[in-house]
């Protein structure tokens, strides 16, 4: 059971790390209000579930996920 708790533990460290560098990939959500009542929807803003910026926000929801069922696994005490 140890061996597993280990490589659990090291797994959670990299989805930890993963996270924190998707996060911090993202741009803003202020990005455009400059703009006058999104006057400025372009091709990218349109089809943003396609670009990179849709990539990110999905890789983000797997990581998260995979960060809460670890958390959990790993709290678990069934040794």
């Amino acid at each position: 059971m140890g061996a597993l708790k280990i490589v659990l533990s090291v797994l959670f460290i990299i989805v930890c790390v993963a996270l924190i560098v998707l996060v911090l990939m993202q741009e803003g959500k202020s990005a455009g209000l400059g703009t006058i009542g999104g006057a400025a929807e372009t091709y990218w803003g349109k089809n943003k579930s396609r670009s990179m910026e849709g990539l990110l926000v999905k890789l983000t929801k797997v990581a998260g996920v995979a960060f809460i069922l670890l958390t959990i696994l790993l709290n678990l005490n069934v040794y």
